[in-house]
């Protein structure tokens, strides 16, 4: 993979290793973004970037691509450390990927989550659940986090990952536990939309980082469906016909057929 020369001696954690000024850029960006929604008078910009029902109702098409970059939350010490492992995972995988590939996986996935989850939106809202909550699981550094831990796990699959700084757990399973707290704040908040913008970002990592795999198994998805297709297929022209054993002698007048295997 690309990196640079620093590639080769970057050790998981991020801090001790070479910083990368775009990402650090980023980190400055996502808390100053945070800390203007609590100044009377800046709360306007945050609130222009987050993603939100304004894409389709007013053509904000810019919050599809900058809510990401909006951090999110209450003023709380968990803000900190989520931009803490945020820069830990993000800094490992943008020594990995190379600048180019690491900024097209990032606007790429949350892109691809954003367009999903809006149309996601309007369809509950067409069907009359104006009611819900929308897009609080994916905003700001929530929906990062949620790409580049998802980005780290395909690319380092086998590393072994300190979770909570108490579990030791292989970093491919990171993917299923980050679904499996999203589908928690899924029951907490009812925000069906931001659930599955978190899991179409996930998907739009795999897709980026493994290509071939990825086409594998739209492949194989197809080999699937067209085997259903066909064998339902049989099965609904074998409930036309009917065999009754031919050349034998019936046994009443209702049960009189001509002779021969099959009858229509």
């Amino acid at each position: 993979m690309g990196g640079g020369p620093h590639a080769r001696r970057i050790s998981f954690g991020g801090l001790s290793g070479p910083h990368a000024r775009d990402l650090l850029l980023l980190v400055a960006v996502v808390f100053v973004t945070f800390s203007m929604q609590f100044l009377p008078g800046l709360a306007f910009v945050p609130e222009l970037m987050r993603l939100s029902s304004s894409v389709w109702q007013q053509g904000m098409l810019w919050q599809l691509v900058t809510y990401p970059a909006a951090g999110w939350g209450g003023p709380s010490i968990w803000f900190l450390l989520g931009l803490l492992i945020f820069y830990m995972f993000a800094n490992d995988l943008r020594w990995s990927l190379g600048k180019r590939r690491f900024w097209n996986l990032l606007w790429m996935s949350a892109g691809a989550a954003a367009l999903v989850a809006c149309v996601v939106q309007v369809l509950l809202q067409s069907a009359g659940a104006t009611g819900t909550t929308a897009f609080v699981l994916m905003q700001g550094q929530q929906m990062l986090l949620a790409i580049v831990i998802a980005g780290f796990a395909l690319t380092r699959g086998n590393a072994t990952i300190m979770l909570f700084f108490v579990l030791p757990i292989r970093a491919k399973w990171f993917i299923w536990i980050e679904i499996a707290f999203a589908w928690i704040g899924l029951l907490a908040s009812g925000d069906f939309a931001g659930f599955l913008g978190i899991c179409s970002a996930i998907g739009a990592v795999f897709v980026l980082l493994r290509p071939g795999r990825a086409k594998g198994l739209r492949r194989e998805m197809r080999l699937r469906y067209e085997r259903w297709y066909v064998k339902q297929k049989l099965n609904r022209g074998r409930r036309r016909f009917r065999v009754v054993p031919g050349g034998k002698k019936p046994k009443d007048e209702d049960d009189r057929v001509r002779r021969g295997p099959w009858v229509n």
